[in-house]
């Protein structure tokens, strides 16, 4: 894949660094497929690692969350470490310690900002355009009170390093001839059907017809 220069030593990829990349096209996929990204800091309590919903907006992923959250205070004082994974396969070699995963993964260091309140309505629509596109035109726009208890945040793309793997197993040559079967076993995320609210009497929009597309 497309590798360019690692933006950072930390961002260098140095295990298996051939499945590394630093091409932003790449980045902004894995980020772009994700619901969930999950956010490591440190309190006097420890290290933690939240799971957060996430969104990209050009060149910076943005999170929200309650203004008195522990995780929004820490976030805007500390760097961290924000990572993206997404699992397509489980690779099965012929023998154990050659098994694998097939997979496309983002880490991203840096220090989150908060978005003003400028900025915060048109990010928090993007958001919901995300997970649907056209909802935002549908429901009751947020307030000024559900505005000013939630803050916005967002880490730039500049300092991230993406890893991905596909294909087959990596057998070594002398496993070649072991009788056991070798292969993938794909995995993918899949939509089931929409289930409406039992009081809504709306006929299903057609973002809501075209989920299982």
């Amino acid at each position: 894949m497309n590798t360019t220069t690692a933006p950072s030593t930390r961002t260098q990829v140095k295990r298996s660094a051939n499945r590394g990349s630093h091409d932003p096209a790449v980045l902004h996929a894995i980020i772009d497929a994700a619901w969930v990204c999950h956010t490591a800091f440190t309190d006097e309590h420890g290290v933690h690692c939240i799971p957060m919903a996430c969104w990209r907006l050009g060149d910076y992923l943005y999170i929200h969350g309650s203004n008195g959250s522990r995780m929004v205070r820490r976030l805007q004082e500390q760097d961290c470490c924000v990572t993206i994974t997404h699992v397509d396969g489980l690779v099965l070699a012929r023998s154990a310690f050659n098994h694998s995963m097939n997979y496309r993964s983002a880490v991203i260091y840096g220090r989150f900002e908060t978005v003003d309140e400028a900025g915060k309505r048109p990010a928090l629509e993007a958001f919901m355009e995300h997970l649907a596109p056209g909802r935002q035109g549908e429901v009751r726009p947020g307030n000024d009170k559900e505005y000013a208890a939630t803050t916005v945040l967002r880490i730039a793309l500049a300092e991230a390093a993406c890893k991905t793997r596909s294909g087959p197993p990596e057998d070594d040559e002398e496993d070649l001839h072991l009788p056991a079967w070798a292969g993938v076993l794909p995995l993918r995320e899949a939509r089931g059907a929409p289930v409406a609210d039992a009081g809504c009497g709306i006929a299903a929009p057609a973002y809501v017809q075209r989920w299982q597309d």
